[in-house]
């Protein structure tokens, strides 16, 4: 796994995207802080600039690189997490323009799968992740799901035998309104 993790590194380090497994479904990647990447995503997804993409840490602690002001409930929250969750936090910050949407809000998943821990982690920067499909389009169960589009628009797909969920379903979402109250956005 090390050697995997390594090759993915050098190359989103490199502004590459890479199609790989989350704690989720699969996903399409990059470095978060490269504004050249990101833009690449959403050309690959045929997705609008001003719908955001969600990021992965692989710990809470790395929060306030991101988040100005994190919501005083969220530290609770993110405890008492048990299955993916990708919280919206209020004011993002250290991150490309192309990356938020005009409230100025990001969405962050703290992962829970080893491959994305070991592989943010390592990076040591946010990673993009975004369901591996045309936008508007079903997101794709199985690895087998992904479009022959998708595939070969990518520069790199991790191999199949990373690939640890189960679940094959989006994240539990939730959104903060304010330091104590928060909505489900996505169960």
């Amino acid at each position: 796994m090390e050697e995997e993790i390594q090759r993915c590194v050098e190359l989103l380090l490199a502004g590459k995207v890479i199609l790989y497994p989350t704690d989720t479904v699969w996903g399409i990647g990059c470095d978060a802080t490269n504004e050249e990447a990101v833009k690449k995503v959403f050309d690959i997804k045929q997705r609008q600039e001003s719908k955001s993409l969600l990021v992965l840490l692989d710990k809470a602690d790395k929060l306030p690189l991101y988040v100005k002001r994190i919501p005083l409930i969220a530290w609770d929250l993110l405890q008492m997490t048990e299955r993916p969750t990708t919280y919206v936090y209020p004011s993002a910050y250290n991150l490309p323009k192309v990356m938020l949407p005009p409230d100025g809000t990001i969405a962050i998943r703290i992962v829970m799968d080893s491959f994305c821990q070991k592989l943010v982690h390592a990076l040591d920067r946010p990673l993009v992740s975004t369901s591996a499909n045309i936008s508007g389009e079903p997101s794709p169960a199985t690895f087998h799901e992904i479009s022959d589009t998708i595939r070969q628009r990518v520069d790199y797909i991790v191999p199949e035998q990373f690939a640890a969920s189960v679940d094959f379903k989006p994240s539990r979402m939730i959104k903060f309104i304010d330091d104590y109250n928060f909505a489900v956005i996505r169960e």
